[in-house]
């Protein structure tokens, strides 16, 4: 089944709409935006959370030495580096969070208009993470837009990424569309933030509900193909 993370959570009733609806994973925005939440909130939420819910921070462009401290003191699982974290800078973040889950961002449109050479920096280090995330983004907004990027243009580098790391949708994802996504990419991965709000870090519970419905549903569809 295609695991499902719910990112932006800000409040422990959230977090426990989002969990008893069946997602695999909350995520905890801690750079500026509007559903950034702080340490100590999202520690208090996570320390009433089951353990076998992952609990991913969303950090930009922090140290692998400021990550891993975050990441203890919050009592995270896993890391989204979610800013412009070189390639190259992949095995320092493996070392400082050992255990834990690392997700590198990737804008889509850059990953589009780089091409084959912005890629290779992260396949050449894609032992020293554990999945590729496709975002949207915007000039001054690094996720939460709540608009897909061009799945058909970037379906067939999807397809090579998927060859030396797993792969996780995010970008305008709703209960509508995340089927559709499912079906082209088959990624290992969908996560959602906007798409199950009615407000920027207030999450909607029949709309969380409904995607990781469509997510299960898909993802069984997609199983009885094989």
């Amino acid at each position: 089944m295609t695991w499902t993370k719910i990112c932006a959570t800000t409040n422990l009733d959230d977090a426990r709409l989002a969990t008893n609806a069946g997602a695999d994973a909350l995520g905890f925005i801690f750079a500026p935006s509007p559903r950034q939440v702080q340490q100590k909130t999202a520690a208090a939420i996570i320390e009433a959370l089951p353990p076998q819910i992952g609990k991913i921070g969303v950090t930009v462009n922090q140290s692998p030495e400021a990550v891993a401290a975050l990441a203890q003191n919050v009592g995270l699982t896993g890391i989204q580096l979610q800013g412009d974290e070189p390639g190259d800078q992949m095995r320092a973040y493996r070392s400082a969070l050992p255990g834990r889950m690392i997700i590198k961002t990737l804008q889509a449109q850059q990953v589009l208009a780089a091409g084959e050479d912005y890629l290779s920096r992260y396949r050449l280090a894609a032992e020293f993470f554990d999945a590729i995330l496709l975002d949207s983004g915007a000039p001054g907004q690094r996720g939460g837009t709540g608009v897909p990027f061009d799945w058909q243009a970037i379906a067939p580098v999807v397809s090579r990424i998927k060859q030396w790391s797993t792969v996780i949708i995010a970008g305008g994802l709703t209960p509508q569309n995340v089927a559709e996504a499912v079906h082209i990419f088959e990624p290992w991965g969908v996560d959602v933030a906007s798409g199950v709000e009615h407000g920027p870090g207030r999450k909607h519970e029949a709309k969380v509900q409904a995607f990781v419905n469509a997510v299960r549903t898909a993802s069984f569809s997609e199983t009885l193909k094989q």
